[in-house]
């Protein structure tokens, strides 16, 4: 995020240099450096320990089924909680599907909707707050949606730091890349503006790589033989 800040005061002052506002450009000897970052997402266990944990608190209980629509679909918090029945249409498919614009980058994303996520759908439809609102789930700050999280970590035994985008992170990861879904699809259905934003996330499923390979070694144990 701060070097996307820097690149763009970057052009501002090298616009600057050649409408000869400026004598130097100050950036002409520098070149960006970028450094890599691990983006945590869910293991299959992990996951399925926070959806199966039974909660005694109705906050933490609602904070964990927006985590988990979210891990199921790849919508950020910030759009989970604007989505009305309005955002639900018909696909192509015949199944309901989820088409909106995030946020952030004002792209059109359309998401089939998991059995997973219509389920949450479904539970909250009839929710007092939600009835108020007209949103398809109760809304909730983000700051303290993510320190409900730690809690919800706490209970559900899981160690990393629990954070709303981790979700995220998981639909990409361990919902669709694990699970044999094309990378183009991915990047779409998170509403990347480029596919190599969508390729972070290939790198680091290791144990796709290894099951991969697995499958290359038969394959070619099979052809020996």
């Amino acid at each position: 995020m701060m070097m996307k800040h820097i690149q763009r005061l970057r052009k501002i002052v090298t616009l600057s240099y050649h409408l000869e506002w400026l004598q130097k450009d100050p950036f002409i000897r520098w070149k960006p450096t970028f450094e890599k970052t691990n983006r945590e997402f869910l293991s299959d266990n992990e996951l399925s320990n926070i959806e199966s944990h039974e909660f005694i608190s109705e906050r933490l209980e609602r904070v964990r089924d927006l985590f988990i629509f979210s891990c199921y679909t790849g919508i950020s918090y910030s759009d989970i909680i604007n989505l009305t029945k309005d955002h639900i249409h018909l696909g192509i498919d015949g199944n309901n599907w989820i088409i909106t614009k995030r946020q952030k980058t004002n792209m059109t994303v359309k998401v089939p909707i998991l059995e997973k996520a219509q389920y949450l759908i479904n539970k909250y439809s009839t929710h007092l707050m939600t009835q108020v609102t007209g949103t398809l789930f109760p809304i909730i700050t983000n700051q303290k949606l993510n320190s409900y999280l730690k809690e919800v970590a706490n209970f559900s035994g899981i160690k990393k730091n629990l954070t709303f985008h981790m979700a995220r992170h998981t639909f990409a990861t361990t919902v669709t890349l694990t699970n044999g879904v094309p990378i183009e699809t991915v990047s779409k259905m998170l509403g990347h503006t480029k596919i190599a934003t969508t390729q972070i996330y290939a790198k680091v499923i290791e144990r796709k790589v290894s099951d991969d390979m697995n499958a290359l070694k038969v394959s070619l144990a099979n052809k020996s033989n």
